[in-house]
């Protein structure tokens, strides 16, 4: 199911060309999304009605949930999954205020009177998307919620889309998880429509919003992408994606399972396994199809693990496996070696790197208290996923005397009739004169 790519005997400078990666379109996407975006705009509720009947085959009783609704979807959810919800939400707020927190003020004094500073503010109306598509993502509600939460943003909403089969409502166990995080503004709408409902507002139902976070399908990575400026957003993310960097120590079935984990969630999402072992490599082909067949999503499984974005990238050693680790960039990163978290030390590009056998990417979709929110298609070399400070503006804060500006002020003058900025000057003489 997995093709090969043989690096055995090549010494690269850049691997990312030669390595596994779907196409992920966003500029053909736009053309669909611009009409529908703006028909949001400017037709408001009538347009999300229309959109919901279109895309979600259902229209909704009520645009916005009723708090009944959600009393309702948390009584009726099973005793084990809200306990597992709850571990989730406990896990990743402890993890967002021990360690993703930072002052929200510090401040330098460059000189007597010269001081400035930097205040960490938290944004103050967010828009958090969940999807419901393939899988309706109910985690995604924690990922989003609790570090907008703990970043002390003022108001928060959730859109994500209504299903047919319950009455047009979300499914019952994003809106259960919405309740357990005391969210009460929640939206029936998915799509592209949900992220120009955000961006514009629409009057009557939802005021807009200053920021847009949260995963999606195409439509929805091509509506942020049309509407950024107009409102802020975390990122473009694509496909979800997996790379296991395996030895001969790792275990195949492990390294199968957790493959197949992340090819589950889209016929596009990648999987990659890089390795030293031919051996090892057979054998998770093996594994893989012994436990394709016994899931439910098999269809869509290998149609994600047999196209171009997923593979088995052999290398000649460890060393080579991190040049291509960290080309690779992926947006989940297993190490399963002998030297594990010695190995984890060496890699520059990943989104979230699971160390050893126990720590497979499950774990940190769901309990690990970590964000799975990340960058994918090679954006972890320059992009962080979505924590506690995504949701936090820097400003600085800047506060000087008239000594302290008059110490350097001869030399702003300078430099901005260097620049051919009289004005700027100008503003800096004033002030000068005025001390005489």
């Amino acid at each position: 199911m997995l093709s090969r790519i043989d690096l055995t005997s090549q010494t690269l400078d850049d691997y990312s060309a030669v390595l596994p990666r779907g196409r992920f379109d966003v500029s053909h996407a736009l053309e669909v999304v611009r009409p529908l975006c703006d028909a949001v705009r400017d037709e408001g509720e009538a347009a999300l009605l229309r959109f919901s009947e279109e895309f979600d085959h259902v229209i909704p009783a009520d645009l916005r949930v009723p708090a009944s609704a959600l009393e309702a979807a948390l009584a009726r959810l099973d005793p084990g999954v809200r306990t597992a919800i709850e571990i989730s939400i406990e896990r990743r707020r402890t993890v967002c205020e021990q360690i993703e927190t930072e002052p929200t003020y510090r401040s330098v004094e460059l000189a007597p009177g010269a001081v400035v500073g930097n205040a960490l503010i938290p944004v103050q109306r967010v828009g958090l998307y969940v999807p419901g598509g393939l899988a309706p993502l109910a985690s995604s509600v924690v990922m989003n919620v609790v570090p907008a939460q703990v970043a002390g943003v003022d108001t928060l909403a959730v859109a994500t889309p209504p299903q047919a089969e319950f009455d047009g409502l979300p499914h019952p166990v994003t809106l259960a998880t919405c309740a357990l995080l005391g969210v009460e503004e929640v939206y029936a709408v998915g799509g592209a429509q949900a992220i120009a409902m955000f961006a514009h507002g629409v009057p009557g139902l939802c005021k807009r919003v200053d920021l847009v976070t949260g995963p999606g399908n195409i439509y929805v990575v091509a509506a942020k992408r049309w509407l950024r400026g107009v409102v802020g957003i975390d990122a473009e993310a694509g496909p979800t994606e997996i790379a296991v960097i395996a030895d001969e120590t790792a275990d195949p079935g492990f390294v199968a399972a957790d493959l197949i984990s992340q090819a589950e969630h889209d016929p596009m999402a990648g999987s990659v396994l890089i390795t030293d072992s031919r051996t090892l490599a057979d054998q998770v082909c093996d594994e893989i199809e012994a436990q394709v067949t016994r899931l439910d999503t098999e269809e869509r499984l290998r149609i994600a693990l047999s196209g171009a974005q997923s593979g088995i990238v052999l290398v000649r050693d460890m060393n080579q496996g991190v040049d291509v680790a960290n080309a690779y960039a992926a947006e989940h990163l297993e190490i399963q070696t002998a030297d594990a978290a010695a190995l984890a030390q060496r890699i520059h590009n990943a989104g979230a790197i699971f160390v050893g056998r126990y720590a497979p990417v499950p774990l940190g979709d769901y309990s690990a208290g970590s964000t799975h929110v990340l960058p994918t298609g090679g954006a972890a070399r320059y992009s962080s996923g979505l924590t506690v400070r995504s949701f936090m503006k820097s400003v600085h804060i800047i506060d000087y005397s008239r000594a302290a500006l008059s110490a350097i002020g001869q030399g702003i003058m300078d430099f901005a009739h260097a620049e051919q900025l009289p004005g700027h000057s100008a503003a800096i003489e004033v002030r000068l004169e005025e001390e005489r």
